[in-house]
């Protein structure tokens, strides 16, 4: 390195091993200076760099959470309890940086449904996101879920697809299952409380927009092609048939995000899809709703990416867990939250640590299941105190 270029924005993770995309764990030091990674190698060392020991630890790429919806629990913690939305997304926000999470798409609904999904409180939520930017640890961003009855509202998500942070468009479909009453029947009493809203009224407005089914086929063709047009990468939730898949597939949908059954997971590995599933479900040894198990996909190479669903600390455990249990290597473990989610949602400046990339960076102590340190393009965003 040249002496003459040490700024003092430069830092040095030194004696640890680093997880090297095609190396696995190797001993090395690698050099920041800025938000960028400038150089991996063994045995760097420059008089005026800050020096940080990781004897003992692993520098592994930060976690990168392409559906997490739990900060909806900070905003309504209980039925019909809202609290102001800056202080709810910077709880998340910390919530976030001490789990690993270094880039979060939010899963942000919006539906037909009044109260906490709704497209106003949707779009409070986003602007709230927007003016903690400045004060945020992480890199928050927007993973719009769109209700596909929610049809009076394109003009608005598709206004949204023009943010220079482009978001995720996920195709949601919780009304026809309500429509058809094939839905749990606890359900209803959770959508009620989230609408803020009794569950009779509730069957009430889900009975008035069944009258609109008609027009849900030509609202989603219209959104996948906006998509497409902005370059937005896109998901289909939920995929309950291998014919549901193969349709959102033929709009361009390339990304089956917690595909319910065994033929759908199948089909759409077989055509080469992105498959997501939830790392709770990993945590836990099971869906908290009885839907395929995280596991056994990955068992059967059928699962790319792991997200946090509705628990931010999962993904950080379940590839902890994955490990331990020998059922993946360190490289495959964590692939599953790191560079698997970057090469899906096109992220070329992370997911790995490589010279150029930005400094997401998790230092774990070996054997342990907590961070010690955090970066978020090189800026420290937790450390154990």
């Amino acid at each position: 390195m040249d002496m003459k270029r040490i700024t003092a924005t430069e830092q040095i993770f030194c004696n640890g091993k680093v997880l090297v995309e095609g190396e696995g764990l190797v001993a090395a030091d690698v050099v920041l200076d800025g938000e960028r990674i400038v150089e991996i190698g063994s045995n760097i060392r420059y008089a005026g760099i800050r020096e940080i020991d990781a004897t003992g630890c692993l520098l592994l790429p930060g976690i990168i959470d392409v559906h997490g919806d739990a900060f909806e629990r900070n905003i309504m913690p209980r039925p019909r309890t809202l609290f102001p939305l800056d202080m709810a997304l910077l709880e998340t926000d910390r919530q976030l940086a001490a789990n690993g999470i270094t880039t979060a798409y939010h899963g942000i609904t919006i539906s037909w449904e009044p109260g906490l999904r709704c497209l106003a409180q949707s779009l409070k939520v986003i602007e709230a996101l927007d003016a903690i930017e400045a004060r945020a640890l992480s890199d928050n961003r927007l993973h719009i879920r769109w209700e596909n009855h929610a049809i009076d509202e394109v003009p608005a998500v598709v206004a949204l697809f023009g943010r220079a942070k482009r978001p995720l468009l996920a195709f949601n479909d919780h009304t026809t299952s309500g429509i058809s009453g094939t839905r749990n029947p606890t359900k209803y009493r959770t959508s009620a409380e989230k609408a803020m809203v009794s569950v009779e009224e509730y069957l009430a407005l889900l009975q008035d927009v069944a009258q609109r089914t008609g027009e849900v086929r030509l609202a989603t063709e219209t959104m996948a092609a906006q998509a497409r047009n902005n370059n937005v990468e896109m998901l289909s939730h939920d995929d309950a048939s291998v014919e549901m898949r193969a349709s959102y597939r033929a709009l361009g949908v390339r990304i089956a995000e917690f595909p319910m059954n065994w033929e759908t997971v199948e089909e759409a590995a077989a055509a080469g899809d992105a498959i997501v599933l939830g790392a709770p479900n990993v945590v836990r040894g099971g869906s908290h709703n009885g839907a395929i198990s995280a596991e056994e996909a990955i068992r059967r190479k059928q699962c790319q990416i792991l997200a946090s669903d509705y628990y931010y600390p999962a993904p950080l455990q379940a590839a902890l867990d994955l490990v331990r249990r020998q059922i993946c290597s360190w490289p495959e473990a964590w692939a599953l939250v790191s560079s698997n989610p970057a090469r899906a949602l096109n992220l070329v400046d992370r997911g790995n640590i490589a010279v150029g990339k930005r400094a997401d960076l998790i230092l774990l102590p070996e054997g342990r299941s907590r961070p010690v340190r955090v970066l978020s393009a090189g800026r420290t965003i937790y450390r154990e105190a």
